[in-house]
């Protein structure tokens, strides 16, 4: 069984040094000894620097002057015309790479220079940075290295401008991926980086872009140095510093336009952030990459490296991306007891303990069954329209879960029913017969006399179906072929059992081919199920918004699909909102029961019109951490009979039907992503609608901030004294609207401090509202992308 997690080493420029020194015979390189001992050692991949310090000295001296009174001297204008020659044809010097050959390359993870400032707040210093970069990339792909590591952005206010540097990197090279190393946090992004002392040789100032020559070689990522890594475990950030990495990620990618060889190479040096919600948005990224220093472990009783429990926790819900672990500073000798390999094998033992890893390796559960589906968009079946293949039948058939239920469902019913000598059940929809064995079965539990009929209207299911009869059935089960809503059954029925229901409920027709067969239900009969319900939930997922718009039409991005969703998060809450007006996590969008007792019908029992089939919903959430919204979750649940039924809902079906395998969630996309900061809501619009020969979905969302008024009391016309002291000069001022960058738990209270009069008169309420900050297109209108046939 393939592993998860995948190991690798981090190789310095000193350990190569340390090797080039000493015998690596018989390998012909130090590189290569390097590589053959790290694979000795089980890792699958090593992880170091592309260039030497020799290309950072020569960079420097190149692109960076030291100060404005040495801008004249001869050595400065020989630099000046070296950076401009350089500028014209970058190219290195052998000293000042890493590796040379493609078989050092083979198992290699390369490093750019981490001393690179693509977001530098100097033009000229951004300007030979790119250039640099881009030279770095070029050697790589000459060597055919698979993947480069980038160093993080720093600066927040040029966020884009390295973005923009990436964008042209991956047009450059069209086979490569590119990882972006990214802590989780960093409070440095909100540090001043650059003073205006020294001098880029192109006349603008700046200082930091490069570290002495000297400077160690191992890349290192910029932190406060308010705190050292012994003190990292007691560190509280900032809600503020959480969300800051995590949106510069956003506008790395959107500027690359999601580009799909773009990943993440989270890095765990700082301290992980307590609150859930934060760290969950990281599912829904391309995580490919995490660093994991010796320094994030700490020593356990006896002296063995281990993770913080909450560390554990996230690794081992990261397995799911099956990330590559780079290691780094494990033959350091930090812990006392282990050495090397107990870094290695404690991973080992997360994944091997993780809950995703355990039920895709356990028989029986929905991950088990799918494997090879995950995040796979499905477009759902036209039941009525097309004819199911025996191999999807089959399919459907291993999931004892449902028929399991199903059964029960009959059985139940059948002990409810009156006494009586003869009960006729109707299987509508019986396809290869999983449903009639199962009624047949109900029947012989509950001692009770029983005919059924089997109908379909699958002329190749139909053999089956005839087979088995000839096989199993014999009299007990009488075959009628053709479509419910429009046969004929001999005999009105006690029990109608159909099979109709999507991931969304309704979304297979289950509403329409019901109405057709209501009307073979006795006044009192019994539908198994007997309603459904759909919930809706919003969702982000990068994943999931390239697999949607891959083919590059409007339809792609218009259309429900049926998803085993893995690398998701949803990005409500419970509740919250203004005034705690939003709903639930996953909220119910509509109803539909049977038998409907209400619809006009003709003659022959049919209904007129499919208009008793229109639903509209309108959803509030509340979104409590920044994110982006690239669609929806659309979930079901159905009552079968009495307190027996089936669920999709996440928080609902393990106490329903636990590892039911039928049925994935629906994925409805958007057309274009959206940003909710923290504790804003998103308000969703969806609807169901028909004519006389299709069913159709339409959904839109608007997103709004919560704002907060000071009250403007009738008798008052001075200014009005708060209660720390301070005056609101008036009425009008907006005195709590939470930045985007701040998160939920640390907002101003969505009930400010009441405002008391000089005069001792009864606090004045605030007003409270929000305004409103982005919205969506409406998604197929007149069903112009995405129906189901009537």
């Amino acid at each position: 069984m393939s592993p998860f997690a995948t190991l690798a080493t981090t190789i310095t420029l000193e350990d190569i040094q340390n090797k080039a020194t000493g015998v690596f015979e018989p390998h012909e390189t130090a590189v290569l000894a390097l590589s053959a001992d790290c694979q000795s050692q089980g890792y699958q991949a090593i992880c170091l620097p592309l260039t030497t310090s020799k290309w950072q000295e020569r960079w420097k001296n190149m692109c960076i002057m030291p100060s404005i009174e040495d801008a004249g001297n001869e050595a400065v204008i020989a630099a000046d015309k070296e950076a401009e020659a350089w500028r014209k044809s970058p190219s290195f010097l052998l000293d000042e790479v890493t590796i040379t050959r493609l078989d050092e390359a083979e198992f290699v993870l390369a490093m750019a220079s981490e001393w690179l400032r693509l977001d530098s707040d100097d033009d000229w210093v951004r300007h030979d940075s790119a250039i640099a970069l881009r030279q770095e990339v070029a050697y790589a792909s000459y060597l055919n290295v698979h993947t480069i590591i980038l160093p993080p952005p720093r600066n927040r206010s040029q966020v884009a401008s390295y973005a923009r540097v990436i964008n042209d990197c991956l047009k450059s090279v069209p086979y490569m991926q590119f990882s972006i190393r990214l802590p989780i946090y960093d409070p440095a992004v909100f540090q001043s980086k650059e003073s205006s002392s020294p001098q880029s040789h192109g006349h603008h100032g700046w200082s930091g872009a490069s570290s002495p020559p000297h400077a160690p070689t191992t890349p290192k990522l910029p932190i406060s140095n308010s705190y050292s890594p012994g003190s990292l475990r007691s560190t509280k950030a900032p809600e503020g510093e959480l969300n800051a990495t995590w949106e510069m990620w956003d506008i790395i990618r959107n500027v690359c336009d999601y580009n799909m060889r773009l990943t993440l190479a989270l890095d765990l040096t700082p301290p992980l952030p307590v609150n859930a919600g934060v760290l969950n948005r990281w599912a829904a990224e391309p995580v490919k990459h995490i660093f994991l220093p010796a320094s994030a472990f700490i020593a356990n009783v006896k002296g063995y490296p281990v993770l913080p429990k909450g560390t554990q926790a996230f690794l081992r819900q990261s397995m799911i991306h099956r990330p590559t672990f780079i290691l780094s500073g494990v033959r350091s000798g930090l812990h006392a007891k282990g050495g090397e390999p107990a870094y290695a094998q404690y991973v080992k033992y997360l994944e091997k303990s993780s809950p995703s890893v355990q039920a895709t390796r356990t028989q029986g559960t929905v991950e088990n069954f799918g494997q090879g589906y995950q995040d796979y968009l499905q477009n759902p079946l036209q039941p009525l329209m097309d004819n199911l293949q025996s191999i999807t039948y089959q399919t459907f058939e291993q999931d004892p879960v449902k028929y399991h239920n199903y059964e029960e469902a009959i059985y139940r019913a059948l002990v409810d029913l009156p006494d009586s000598d003869r009960i006729a059940i109707c299987v509508a929809g019986a396809g290869r017969g999983p449903l009639v064995a199962r009624s047949l079965e109900a029947v012989r539990r509950s001692n009770r006399q029983a005919f059924i009929y089997a109908l379909e209207k699958n002329p190749t299911a139909w053999i089956t179906l005839q087979e088995r009869k000839a096989k199993d059935w014999g009299s007990s089960v009488e075959l009628v072929f053709g479509d419910m809503r429009y046969v004929e059954l001999p005999e009105k029925v006690d029990i109608l059992v159909s099979e109709l229901l999507g991931s969304f409920g309704d979304n297979e027709l289950s509403p329409e081919c019901l109405d057709g067969a209501m009307r073979f239900l006795k006044p009192n009969g019994i539908s198994i199920p007997s309603s459904y319900t759909a919930y809706l939930a919003p969702l982000s997922s990068s994943k999931l918004y390239n697999a949607a718009r891959e083919s590059k039409e409007l339809k792609g991005v218009e259309t429900p699909y049926v998803v085993m969703f893995q690398n998701v998060n949803l990005l409500s809450g419970d509740g919250g909102g203004v005034g705690g007006r939003c709903g639930p996590q996953i909220q119910e969008c509509w109803e539909f029961m049977h038998p409907r007792r209400d619809v006009a019908v003709d003659d022959r029992g049919l209904p007129f019109t499919n208009s008793h089939n229109v639903r509209a919903a309108r959803l509030c959430f509340h979104v409590p951490h920044a994110g982006v919204m690239h669609g929806f979750a659309g979930y079901f649940e159905a009552v079968l009979y009495g307190h027996v039924g089936l669920s999709i809902h996440p928080q609902r079906k393990d106490y329903i039907s636990k590892d039911m395998l039928s049925w994935f969630p629906l994925f409805l996309p958007l057309r274009q992503p959206l940003y909710l900061p923290s504790n804003s809501e998103v308000q969703v619009s969806l609807w169901r609608l028909t004519n006389d020969r299709q069913v159709w979905y339409e959904w839109y969302a608007e997103s709004f901030l919560p704002v907060f008024n000071a009250p403007s009391p009738v008798e008052q016309s001075e200014d009005v004294l708060g209660p720390d002291g301070s005056f609101f000069a008036s009425a009008s001022t907006h005195v709590a609207v939470p930045s985007p960058l701040i998160d939920a738990v640390d907002a101003f209270p969505l009930s400010p401090r009441s405002v008391t009069s000089k005069m001792g008169a009864e606090p004045a309420k605030p007003a409270s509202g929000v305004v409103k900050i982005g919205q969506t297109a409406l998604h197929n209108p007149g069903g112009r992308s995405s129906w189901i046939g009537l």
